[in-house]
């Protein structure tokens, strides 16, 4: 924790007056997803964000520089800062020290009068005392005015007044918190989820320090009077982040793998005359997929909002009226649209503003309608002076909206020829498509699996009411750098834009979809997992709502059947078979070939033991079980293991697409040879 600075300041003083309080805190802990989203993992990582993001607004008005972030034994998790430190003077409302009434009350915070804070992510004033509520044990460490204050709690309550137990040079809030396995479904931090996000702060916030520290597993004496835990120099897994370039820094590492159509990073940052803070950053690169990256308040905003929708309007106005004046492309090829002009940009768009409105919660959207104008207006402003100092980058850019005109009206032509006479409508599905019978799409599941064999069996196993099936022929058009002109010329991808009904690119329409689950089943080998590789590519690129409404699934078929007498198990990894032949009684011995039976071309291994005959079949496609045992095991809905596919982080899930999709053979090398390790070789 840094020392105090010597300099003098004419902010102005936080005290235990800037704290407004509006109620109390008893729902918290009977309806936790109001305010944390879920009590799964989101939820539960969740609460690292409330705490840092209270750090983090302290970083934001400049009073603060380094934040800790530490894993603890006993699932506890510490959070350092060294900005003002909570106030612990008396409240004058409720006579009680400024901090417990943080930790105690919701919505009592030092957010609520624009003056304690200029920007704040968190304005409802919840966020301290919702992680109080759902932890078993907090402990909050104020080290303010020379001296040190310590308050500790049990689900929210006090245990003790606020103690002042010494004297510090340092300054700053220390919360420890240990959350209740009682609430959450389980209580297991993702390291790796961490660095992702607490590395897109650090990007944020410029001269901000974001330490990480995973001690889960230290087995020594930790020292919790050491401010900073970094100090002690623990054999741990640590990261630290410190970015200059703000988001300039978060672009350049964007693309990193991919080619530039520019060389200048464009970069803004300005307040407009109403106060709010506007920043864009971004670079156009040789791809079809654009990536925005939108933060309101330095959160996430992953649904967009006003922001974006002033950038992108901004951004097709501009560069429409650049390409006017000086005639970079011809008048036949027409007016760029928001699509053209947005293929293959990277942008990081940042506001921050006093009164913020998110949707939610959790802010996944921007909804303060002001924020439109003033990114539209500060951006467009400077991005014009942009083009007119770099006109070679202004040249590569429309010349790159050009390509992607042009590609947008073959497509549509394509689209046209393709799928006219009402097919995106569903009159004339594609021939392989077995259809369910049910018109209801809430109730409708279509079955994409892998090959005519498989198909057959499908088709046979399955409830004709509900389910569908579509058998794919070989494996699908990676489409990661495809357009959609060339995609709709290939069959498997055209049949299933047909199949779905919500018709693709500009005319996608999620309302109109006809099936609201969507399950990959392919087989359990390497084709099987190149087939869903390329199939999740396509969904994520060009029905990336589908999965965001959580209409896409994974089927996990078994990779064992074992029979003993009548008894019948299946096993989906080896483990859980070895599992099941131990409470049977038997231990598995390979048998020679002349042991061995053959079962439609499946392994089978019959093992003798005086506990009696077991069989073991090893499934290697689905087209290799009857219809009865593919029901049984992956089409009935009271039997079968499906896994939902979802998109926890957009940015990175981008980012492995592109490396393992992309042109680029490097990148796909390097995460080759960094994975190798982690593979499963079915030999």
């Amino acid at each position: 924790m840094a020392k105090k600075d010597d300099k003098k300041t004419t902010k102005k003083a936080y005290s235990a007056a800037d704290i407004s309080v509006l109620e109390g805190l008893e729902p918290v802990r009977k309806r936790p997803g109001m305010y944390i989203g879920s009590t799964g993992p989101d939820g539960l990582h969740h609460l690292i964000r409330e705490i840092f993001d209270n750090s983090r607004d302290e970083a934001m008005g400049g009073f603060c520089n380094h934040i800790e972030i530490a894993l603890l034994p006993d699932n506890m998790v510490r959070v350092v800062d060294n900005g003002r430190g909570i106030p612990v003077d008396k409240h004058p409302k409720t006579k009680q020290s400024a901090l417990e009434v943080i930790m105690t009350t919701l919505h009592a915070g030092g957010k609520f009068d624009n003056e304690s804070y200029k920007f704040s992510g968190g304005l409802h004033g919840v966020g301290a005392s919702v992680v109080n509520a759902l932890s078993t044990y907090t402990r909050a460490e104020v080290y303010r005015d020379g001296n040190k204050y310590i308050q500790e709690y049990a689900i929210g309550k006090p245990k003790a007044n606020v103690k002042k137990v010494g004297k510090t040079d340092h300054n700053g809030t220390i919360i420890m918190f240990q959350p209740d396995e009682t609430i959450f479904s389980e209580v297991v931090f993702n390291w790796d989820r961490i660095v992702k996000h607490y590395q897109q702060q650090a990007y944020l916030v410029k001269n901000l320090r974001v330490s990480l520290i995973d001690a889960r597993e230290y087995t020594g004496t930790i020292d919790l009077d050491t401010v900073y835990l970094e100090d002690l120099n623990m054999q741990v897994p640590s990261k630290s982040f410190y970015f200059e370039g703000g988001i300039v820094s978060m672009v350049r590492y964007l693309n990193a793998h991919q080619k530039s159509v520019h060389n200048n990073i464009f970069h803004i940052e300005k307040e407009s005359e109403d106060g709010i803070q506007v920043e864009v950053a971004l670079q156009y690169v040789d791809d079809i997929s654009p990536r925005i990256v939108p933060f309101a308040n330095n959160i996430s905003t992953p649904g967009g909002g006003m922001h974006v929708t002033g950038f992108k309007s901004g951004l097709t106005r501009l560069l429409n009226t650049y390409n006017k004046k000086n005639k970079i492309l011809s008048e036949k090829d027409g007016t760029l649209t928001g699509d053209d002009v947005l293929e293959g940009i990277t942008a990081v768009v940042s506001v921050k503003m006093k009164e913020i409105q998110f949707e939610g919660q959790t802010k996944d959207k921007l909804g303060s309608p002001e924020a439109r104008g003033a990114v539209e207006s500060i951006f467009s402003d400077a991005f014009g002076e942009f083009l007119e100092e770099n006109p070679d980058d202004a040249k590569s850019i429309l010349r790159k909206a050009a390509l992607a005109l042009k590609a947008r009206k073959a497509a549509k032509a394509a689209k046209d020829s393709i799928l006219r006479k009402g097919a995106l409508e569903g009159f004339t599905l594609p021939g392989k498509l077995t259809d369910c019978q049910t018109k209801n799409a809430d109730e409708a599941e279509i079955f994409i699996v892998e090959g005519d064999s498989a198909g057959g069996t499908a088709k046979q196993g399955r409830d004709r009411r509900t389910q569908a099936v579509l058998p794919l022929r070989g494996k699908p058009l990676n489409v990661e750098r495809v357009r959609l002109d060339r995609m709709l010329g290939n069959n498997e991808i055209k049949s299933m834009v047909i199949a779905f009904g919500a018709s693709i690119g500009e005319t996608f329409d999620i309302e109109k979809i006809r099936y609201k689950k969507i399950v990959i089943a392919t087989d359990a080998d390497v084709d099987g997992a190149h087939i869903r590789i390329l199939l999740m590519t396509f969904f994520f690129r060009y029905f990336r709502e589908m999965i965001d409404e959580g209409y896409l699934y994974v089927a996990q078929p078994p990779l064992y059947k074992i029979k003993k007498g009548k008894s019948l198990h299946y096993a989906y990894y080896d483990d859980e078979r070895d599992a099941i032949l131990k409470d049977l009684g038997v231990e598995v011995e390979e048998s020679d070939s002349d042991d061995e039976e053959e079962t439609d071309g499946n392994e089978e291994i019959t093992t003798k033991k005086k506990s009696g005959r077991v069989h073991i079949q090893r499934y290697k496609g689905l087209g290799e079980m009857n219809a009865e045992e593919l029901w049984e095991t992956t089409m009935n809905p009271e039997t079968r293991t499906l896994k939902q596919v979802t998109v926890d982080d957009a940015m990175e899930a981008d980012a492995i697409f592109d490396t393992l999709m992309g042109s680029d053979v490097a990148p796909r090398k390097a995460f080759i040879q960094n994975n190798a390790k982690l593979a499963e070789i079915d030999i």
